[in-house]
Order: structure tokens, then C-alpha cells, then sequence
């Protein structure tokens, strides 16, 4: 384990042994600024030593990978949750806002002048910004503790075409095939679907043309999500041809459509693939040291030849360059927090007609949201509030601690941040 130190002007200094760190308490020569990891600041001037340290980033829609190593052994090293909720909650967003005009409220007639994207070019997506930021935010704060040298991102582009084309058992595309592409020469993804169908209901098997008994009428054929619109989008493989009268029944809950599922989705490849330049163009003008790219080959390579068990925080390493650095100990598990909440009020109307507010007090009895505290000797997370001073508590893992803890009874450890981290020893090496 490493103690992370910083001088007199809150510069990062190379990191100590806990023992000197706590001498260091001791003779009121330091002060403890972060808890996790540890941080110590000197009360004294220093002569600030330092060591070239590579900060080896691997980046990822899911879990983001990081790694600080000298050339001889790594001084930390942590594995990023990022946010995979921002989709979910603009649509939940879009659905109250579309709900808002139906109501009996002041008439805003909708604008469609004021686009961010036909503003901003290289505008991204919310869902797309939000992780880009949170890698970028991962690597500022491990060099606030640290003196980094240079930050290598080892970045991956996936051809999506040639990816669905394997997961479907098709041909591989090559040449122009690449712009020939599934929807080549139709209108819409629905009249696409419609025809990769076959045009027939895929629930009953009527075809428009066929005119039963029990159906004298021209069938009406339309596309149907496998999984709502807000969690799988409008993506091909999510969409599936039924006829009227079928697509009604299913969503009266009257017919079911059973070993129908969804193709794997490709959103965290198309993700690396948009982020990737974004990234490292970010990080060079927002860092005043050097940042390079690397690419996966080479952290497979340097993986394998080493014989170093495959994980995220280990591909890190291989990527700071410096594999056979002597492992650190202890690994930090990170999850990113949502900052803010802008739902006003509940979605539904109280007794009385009455819409109750959605926030909770910012601070109630000196806590809040996402604060480390020590309740019954369990260092656990504050998920839930109530004006009357109790709260929910659960472990990093999401495991229930108390729904209904007193104030009087937690310890505050850690003030909430932009992320929650739990420190962990790290499994033995391997090979």
C-alpha cells in the first residue's frame, strides 16, 4: 500500500511507506487531506524528488482501466465504473416534457430552430460526453496525488459491419460492401425490416396479400420493439414485423411472442469507435504533459508474453509500458455519480392533486447523498434520505447495510465526490 503525498503548495510529491506517513502524523509534520486513497500534505518545504511515472489508461464503455507505474513497480492502480444511466434518463426527461404539453398549462408551441448540434459542430451525444469526461476526470485526479509524467490511452475502433455480419453467420463484408449496407437503397429502418421479414407477421404468419375468413380486411403491418424504444432504441435487431391486430394483443398483454430476442447490441463498440480521437485531442490540450496512443494489439502482445492474467487495471499496466513492474497491492473499484437531479416534482400527483417536490434537502442533519460513513462498524454508502435524519445505507457492491439508519448513529469518513471509491488488496499474481 501507498501513501500518497503532496508538498507544502499542494503539488503531488512520489508517494510514501504508511509507517513514514505515520511518523510524519505523528510529529505534526503533515495533515491528512483524502482518505481514499490516502493523502497527506506536508507542513514543511521539501525538496520534491521525483520519478517518471507513466499513467497507462484503459479506456472502455464499461469499465475504464488505470494504472501509474515507475519503471520498477506500480504505485496505483484503479478499475472506473463509468455512467450508463444518461440514455435512460433523457428519455425519462423527453417523456415528461412531451407530457407537459397534454396538460392544462401555459401553451409552448414546439421549437425546432434551436438544435445544439446544427449549432456546435463535432457536437457528441449526451451518453457519448458524459464517459469522455469521466476518463478525463479519472486521469486529472490520479495526478493531482501523483507526479505523472506522460498519460498513454490505448484506444480500439471496431468495424461494427464486420461484427454483426459474425454474430449473424453472414458473409463478411469486403470492398463495397462496406457501403452497401443492410438499409442500402430503402427508405427507413421500419421498411427495412419489413422486408428483411419477408413482409409476414412474425407472430401469426399473415402476409398482406392473404385475405382468411377471420380477416377480410387488408392487414396492416408495423414494426414492433423487442425492448422499449428507451432501453434498446431503434436499432434493426431490435425490431420485429407483426400485423395490427397482433401488435394490439401484445401490448394488451393477450399474446405473447416467446423465444423472440433481441441480436446482441454494438453500442459500446460504436461507443470506442466516436470517443477515440475526441479522447486523446481532449487530453492533449487539457494536460501540460504528454499524452500518447497505443492500441490493443500491443497490450494483447505484452500481456501474453509476460503471462499476466487478463484484467483491466492489468492491461493498464502493460500499457504504461513497463509490464513487469512489482504489482501494487491494493486496487481502487470506482463507480462515476449522477451530479444532479433535475426533476423538479414526481411524476404522479399525490391525494389531492397535489405534485410533490422530487428533490430531498441537499443536507440533512450534516449528511447527503453518496457520503462514506461508519455505521456500526461498517464503512458503508448514504443511497437514501429523509428529512427526519434517517437514511439507507449500502456497501460499494450494492448490498443492503440498514434502509432506516438514525443520524445519531453514523460517522461521518468521506464527504460525496464526483465518484465513489472502496479500496481493495489486489489477488496474488499469477504465472
Amino acid at each position: 500500500m501507498n501513501v500518497y503525498v503532496l508538498n507544502q503548495q499542494g503539488e503531488p510529491l512520489m508517494p510514501c511507506s504508511p509507517r513514514k506517513a505515520r511518523l510524519l502524523l505523528k510529529r505534526r509534520e503533515a495533515k491528512v487531506v483524502r482518505r481514499t486513497p490516502f493523502v497527506v500534505q506536508l507542513l514543511y518545504s521539501s525538496s520534491g524528488y521525483k520519478q517518471p511515472i507513466s499513467l497507462g489508461v484503459d479506456a472502455g464503455s464499461k469499465t475504464i482501466g488505470l494504472s501509474a507505474c515507475t519503471e520498477k513497480r506500480e504505485l496505483y492502480k484503479e478499475e472506473l465504473k463509468p455512467r450508463n444511466d444518461v440514455v435512460n434518463l433523457l428519455s425519462t426527461r423527453r417523456e415528461l416534457r412531451r407530457s407537459r404539453r397534454s396538460r392544462k398549462t401555459r401553451y409552448r408551441a414546439p421549437r425546432f430552430d434551436n438544435r445544439v448540434y446544427s449549432k456546435h459542430k463535432g457536437w457528441l451525444a449526451p451518453s457519448i460526453e458524459a464517459k469522455i469526461q469521466e476518463h478525463i476526470t479519472a486521469i486529472k485526479r490520479i495526478c493531482r496525488i501523483l507526479p505523472v509524467s506522460r498519460v498513454i490511452v490505448e484506444t480500439a475502433e471496431f468495424d461494427t459491419q464486420r461484427l454483426k455480419a459474425m454474430l449473424e453467420g453472414k458473409p463478411l463484408p469486403v470492398g463495397k460492401d462496406y457501403q452497401l449496407g443492410e438499409k442500402y437503397d430503402l427508405y427507413n429502418t421500419r421498411q427495412h425490416v419489413l422486408k428483411r421479414d419477408n413482409y409476414t407477421c412474425q407472430h401469426c404468419g399473415t402476409h398482406p396479400s392473404e385475405k382468411t375468413a377471420v380477416k377480410l380486411h387488408t392487414v396492416t403491418l408495423q414494426a414492433h420493439h423487442i425492448e422499449s424504444r428507451k432501453t434498446g432504441g431503434n436499432a434493426p435487431n431490435n425490431l420485429i414485423t407483426l400485423c395490427e391486430d397482433c401488435h394490439t394483443l401484445y401490448h394488451a398483454g393477450k399474446i405473447t411472442l416467446d423465444g423472440v430476442k433481441r441480436g446482441r447490441p454494438l453500442r459500446d463498440a460504436a461507443f470506442m469507435g466516436i470517443m477515440r480521437k475526441t479522447l486523446i485531442a481532449r487530453l492533449q490540450s487539457e494536460l501540460s504533459i504528454p499524452v500518447a496512443e497505443t492500441h490493443g494489439y500491443i497490450t494483447k502482445y505484452l500481456r501474453e508474453t509476460h503471462r499476466i492474467e487478463k484484467s483491466h487495471a492489468n492491461d493498464a499496466r502493460c500499457i504504461s509500458g513497463v509490464p513487469l513492474a512489482v504489482p501494487d497491492d491494493v486496487v481502487y473499484r470506482s463507480k462515476a455519480l449522477r451530479r444532479h437531479n433535475r426533476q423538479l416534482h414526481k411524476s404522479n400527483a399525490i391525494k389531492g392533486g397535489v405534485r410533490k417536490r422530487n428533490q430531498a434537502p441537499y443536507l440533512v442533519k450534516g449528511f447527503r447523498l453518496w457520503d462514506k460513513v461508519l455505521f456500526s462498524g461498517e464503512e458503508c454508502f448514504i443511497t437514501g434520505r429523509r428529512a427526519t435524519g434517517y437514511f439507507a445505507l449500502k456497501l460499494f457492491d450494492g448490498a443492503v447495510v440498514s434502509n432506516s439508519a438514525s443520524y445519531k448513529k453514523l460517522k461521518l469518513l468521506e464527504i460525496a465526490g464526483s465518484c465513489i471509491l472502496e479500496r481493495r488488496n489486489a489477488a496474488p499474481p499469477h504465472g
